[in-house]
């Protein structure tokens, strides 16, 4: 199998590279979405297309095909304009796959590639290529559009690269492993003045300030310290001129959390801290808060089997089955709320080489497309094995 694996790199390398030169962002990676179908087709492997737009999925059968899994990368890039220098840098101007998802994809393809030609397993696998994952929730979209009625499965499992994580280890954990995600509009509406007779306005930057300020202790003093949330005010518009108070301003950001009832709590005294104080000073506040991702959540059995697999590859040593919660989010959030399973994360290299995801200077790491196939392999074999 190493020898295999050793055979192949160089073709998954051309391939994760190929992805890598022409990104796509949510809901329009139809060239992506070509190139793995044409993949999967020349495995022998049935494919399916259309569920969120540009989703793919294919079923492979083995055996009996009784039992069925599912294995899902996502395939979309972010809008970022690429800093690297490298061949296969982005050609597409604003686009780059600055989170691995071409890395995710090629992995998956490697390993879809290998049990269609060695059929070592007795089920059903299906590899779910999603589309959408950054900010357009592509995940809960297939899962609305009928993936698991469509493509059954009693488990699905997802795997995401992880700068800073040694090559050869992967971490994991049962239970919250990523946060919900949330964003917030806010539009405060005072009364504009010229900046030298302040009081005959009201000034919405003052009342901003303020709100910035006070929301903070919505993590500091009303939320457990055990409790984990992130509030950012990410944006911060208004006003034009130097000696103008502005009419109106607008903030935005983000609330991350992992408890259903802490995510209930700071939606609403989010709203009546804002409204509280804007009345306080004469200024009314308009809110459009939006529920985007619900937390990553592993369900423990399903945990148990991916870290046993992960551990078949790499050793014991190499495992991190109890890695700590990510504040970042992830949309197969939502695939895990409609059928058990496990997201895995992969190092993908540790030092000061290891730029992190979301930066214009992020590659995936290659060395690692092997390990990560052979980790989808594994669990593939370990969730349907072959009965004597």
């Amino acid at each position: 199998m190493a020898d295999q694996w050793d055979a192949w790199q160089d073709d998954l390398t051309a391939l994760r590279r190929d992805i890598h030169a022409h990104p796509e962002t949510a809901f329009e990676e139809f060239r992506t979405a070509d190139l793995v179908a044409d993949q999967l087709t020349s495995y022998g492997i049935d494919v399916h297309r259309g569920l969120a737009k540009t989703g793919v999925v294919g079923v492979l059968k083995a055996g009996t095909g009784n039992r069925a899994i599912g294995l899902r990368a996502d395939m979309d890039a972010l809008p970022i304009e690429e800093l690297n220098d490298f061949a296969h840098r982005s050609i597409n101007q604003g686009k780059m796959h600055a989170c691995g998802h071409d890395g995710h994809t090629t992995m998956l393809l490697g390993a879809a590639r290998y049990l269609a030609q060695n059929r070592d397993f007795d089920g059903t696998v299906h590899f779910i290529f999603q589309p959408a994952e950054e900010n357009e929730g592509g995940g809960g979209v297939m899962v609305e559009e009928g993936l698991f009625e469509q493509f059954p499965c009693e488990s699905v499992y997802g795997m995401h690269n992880m700068p800073g994580l040694e090559v050869g280890h992967f971490a994991v954990r049962q239970g919250p492993i990523m946060a919900a995600f949330d964003r917030f509009t806010v539009h405060i509406q005072g009364k504009g003045a010229h900046a030298a007779l302040p009081h005959t306005g009201i000034d919405p930057i003052v009342v901003g300030a303020h709100l910035v300020t006070a929301w903070q202790t919505l993590v500091s003093r009303t939320t457990d310290p055990i409790d984990s949330v992130v509030l950012s005010v990410t944006k911060f518009h208004g006003g034009d001129a130097y000696n103008v108070i502005p009419d109106r301003i607008e903030l935005g950001g983000t609330v991350r959390t992992f408890r259903a009832d802490t995510r209930d709590r700071m939606e609403r005294q989010f709203r009546e801290m804002g409204e509280s104080i804007c009345a306080a000073f004469g200024a009314s506040f308009e809110l459009r808060f939006d529920r985007c991702y619900p937390a990553t959540v592993n369900t423990g059995e399903e945990t148990g089997y991916a870290a046993a697999a992960a551990t078949k590859v790499v050793g014991a040593a190499n495992v991190n089955p109890n890695t700590p919660p990510l504040m970042g989010s992830e949309d197969f959030a939502f695939m895990l709320q409609a059928r058990p399973g496990c997201y895995m994360l992969i190092g993908n290299g540790s030092g000061e080489d290891a730029c992190m995801v979301h930066n214009p200077h992020y590659d995936f790491n290659d060395e690692i497309l092997t390990l990560g196939a052979r980790y989808w392999v594994q669990l593939a074999q370990d969730l349907l094995p072959i009965r004597a």
